[in-house]
This record gives structure tokens, sequence and C-alpha cells, in this order.
């Protein structure tokens, strides 16, 4: 699969994510918000008074391993880093915050699966 066609699931995958966390109560916030090159947070909402960074992984197929699977400790730690420069710059209401991770596996039929607060900074 080629550099364009994984920006194209990875979009789709984000517009799932933010459509299904909309039905679920959230206000989305924020999308693709740059902090560096290393670090971007795909989703950020807010649900009552916190603040939830998410990032969401999308695949076709398992070929590559499970979405899930390529959330390592250091794109965490970035997703950190940007969640709090964006908590230090925002005029947001908030008395929480976490990060969440949303993986969807599939191309027509679709396996979504929402894990709540996959830190613990």
């Amino acid at each position: 699969m080629n550099k364009t066609n994984n920006k194209l699931t990875g979009a789709l995958g984000e517009e799932i994510a933010a459509k299904y966390l909309e039905n679920q109560g959230y206000k989305i916030l924020d999308k693709n918000f740059h902090y560096s090159k290393y670090a971007e947070i795909d989703i950020i909402a807010k649900e009552k008074d916190t603040i939830v960074f998410v990032e969401v992984k999308t695949r076709k197929t398992k070929n590559f391993g499970h979405p899930l699977e390529a959330i390592t400790q250091k794109k965490l730690e970035n997703i950190y880093k940007a969640a709090m420069f964006y908590l230090q710059n925002t005029n947001e209401k908030h008395k929480k915050y976490r990060i969440d991770v949303i993986s969807i596996l599939g191309a027509d039929k679709y396996e979504m699966e929402h894990v709540k607060n996959v830190s613990t900074y």
C-alpha cells in the first residue's frame, strides 16, 4: 500500500471515530492538532468536564498487525507532550484530561474498539 492510500485510510478512520464520539455525546474541539513533526493529536474532544486526546489507528487488514499494536510508548509520550501544550494554550474549561485510543479494523465492514485512559501520566 502506498502513502496516499495510507493517508486516505487514516483520514476515513478519523472521520468514523469523530462521528462515533459525537454519537456518544462528546464535543469535538479540534482535529489533526500539530505540536511538532513527531506529535499530532488526531482528535481532541470534550466529555463533560474532561478533555480527551484521541489517537486513531486504522488498518484495512491484520496483515501488519492489529491497529492497537501500533501504539508505542514513544507515541504515547509524544501525544502526552502535545496534550500538555494544548492544555497550557487553550481557554477551554476542564477539570480532567485523558488519552484514548480508537482502533478501526476492516474496509467495508469494520470493527471498532475504544480504549479509554491508555496513559497514566
